[in-house]
């Protein structure tokens, strides 16, 4: 059976770690983030902001947070993403999908400076002509931010049905200070993440990874079928 045109988009999101520098013209962005915005939120709060750059506003942003961390100030985000302590099978997978990614670059255990210098390419947004900035406002609650990751699976699909490649990044929360001296995001507002949008590039090697999927049957109880 061939699949529809909205579940190979979803079906061929990944997160590409390497972009072309060709242009995505404001239109596009526009119309990408309005079409992300028929997500569902309760009471039709839509919580999202943004904050799309590109050219030199992009360069800039990007400068100051690549210098800031390779100098290890790496700052700290005003929410916990992860567990203090990783259960399975989280821990398995997230160590997988990191060594994984360091195999393909050719990196090993213990090579930390390029284990620093990969990392740093998240804030160049991995090379991506242009780069967003989610925000929420901090006086929501658990509810908008559940509605919120609505939003960015819709933002992240889109891209792939308008031939766009997308990459979530959770690491820009942690330099929100260095970002609100670059973009003009009022301290009532929490930076949620990243993402860089582009076209992905083919000869990279970093975007041959493709990260596993557990199957439903093993997170989703089926009830009522005989």
């Amino acid at each position: 059976m061939t699949a529809d045109p909205v579940t190979a988009a979803i079906a061929g999101r990944r997160s590409i770690r390497a972009f072309l520098p060709t242009p995505v013209a404001r239109e596009d962005v526009e119309r990408l983030l309005d079409i992300a915005a028929r997500a569902p939120s309760g009471t039709n709060m839509q919580p999202w902001r943004g904050y799309a750059v590109t050219g030199a506003p992009r360069r800039a942003l990007s400068t100051a947070l690549v210098a800031e961390h390779m100098a290890g100030r790496h700052g700290e985000a005003e929410y916990r993403y992860y567990p203090e302590t990783f259960p399975e099978p989280f821990l398995s997978r997230r160590r997988k999908v990191g060594w994984d990614l360091y195999g393909l670059l050719g990196i090993q255990r213990g090579e930390s400076a390029k284990m620093t210098a990969q990392h740093a390419r998240n804030f160049d947004f991995f090379g991506a002509p242009v780069g967003i900035i989610f925000t929420i406002d901090r006086r929501l609650e658990i509810g908008s931010w559940l509605d919120y990751g609505m939003f960015l699976g819709n933002v992240m699909a889109a891209a792939r049905g308008m031939g766009l490649d997308t990459c979530a990044q959770a690491a820009f929360a942690s330099h929100h200070k260095t970002i609100r001296a670059h973009l003009p995001i009022p301290d009532g507002e929490v930076v949620v993440c990243g993402m860089a949008l582009g076209q992905a590039d083919p000869g990279a090697v970093v975007n041959t990874l493709v990260t596993e999927r557990a199957p439903a049957r093993d997170f989703c109880h089926f009830l009522g079928w005989g």
